[in-house]
């Protein structure tokens, strides 16, 4: 996987450098139209790439996320339709980890180990989970080109555990509701410390003042950072983990215990 991180980062130096001299704007969105063979299914997408704003609690912009937003074209009951909200590990990290390397309807051109080959560049992605459900990718703030924009506003307001929870669950319910997808079923998938906050998402999101409840979580590489899950949690947790080679299926001790 060397290889492809290689890349990846790459991509995300040259990003920071375009953000260093553009304006990045708080609110919009760019269409455009794609297609795709998936699980033997060929189907049409439309992906958004845009910006939506973080508000504060006077209402006032103090920072924007960037998001890449793919959608099955042709469903006329979205209320069936399941939306995932992704995020990748980090949590210094972009979610186009996720997006370009495992779920997304793209992806790096990859050899079998998941180490990027020649000619490198990009190529459909039969594994995609685009077939079943929408996806967005979501990028924290000072990530990808998710900034804060308010000179006044403190690193403190994002960069912490429940901090981080905080803004990206208030994001995600304006998100819902400018995307019309409240009666859609909702996932959200998280990798490294991605568990992490979408652990603390899952609660956060059924606040009152949010009244968001979520059909599935899905938890890529678990890691504890602070989180406890002994007990029940533990117990549960002790599930198969597919390995390499792909069908080898091992049982391995509870996720993120504090012997491992």
């Amino acid at each position: 996987m060397h290889k492809l991180y290689t890349l990846m980062a790459a991509v995300l130096l040259f990003t920071a450098t375009a953000q260093s001299q553009n304006n990045i704007p708080k609110d919009t969105a760019v269409l455009t139209h794609h297609e795709a063979t998936i699980n033997g299914q060929h189907f049409t997408y439309s992906v958004y790439k845009g910006t939506q704003p973080v508000w504060n609690k006077e209402g006032k912009i103090v920072a924007t996320l960037s998001y890449t937003y793919y959608e099955r074209e042709g469903i006329k009951d979205k209320s069936n339709r399941p939306l995932s909200i992704s995020f990748n590990g980090g949590p210094g990290s972009a979610s186009l980890w996720m997006e370009l390397g495992y779920t997304g309807p793209m992806r790096v051109n990859l050899d079998d180990e998941g180490r990027a080959i020649q000619p490198y560049g990009l190529k459909q992605n039969p594994y995609s989970i685009l077939d079943a459900t929408d996806i967005v990718y979501v990028d924290p703030v000072n990530t990808g080109y998710s900034r804060i924009l308010d000179k006044d506003a403190k690193g403190s307001e994002f960069f912490g555990v429940n901090q981080d929870i905080d803004y990206l669950a208030d994001w995600i319910t304006t998100f819902l509701t400018r995307n019309s997808r409240w009666l859609s079923p909702k996932f959200l998938i998280g990798e490294s410390y991605g568990t992490t906050r979408v652990s603390g998402l899952s609660e956060a999101l059924q606040e009152p003042s949010r009244g968001v409840f979520l059909n599935g979580v899905v938890l890529v590489s678990p890691t504890e950072l602070g989180i406890e899950r002994q007990g029940a949690v533990s117990a549960a947790l002790n599930i198969p983990i597919m390995q390499q080679p792909p069908g080898i299926i091992k049982n391995y001790p509870p996720i993120c215990s504090k012997k491992n």
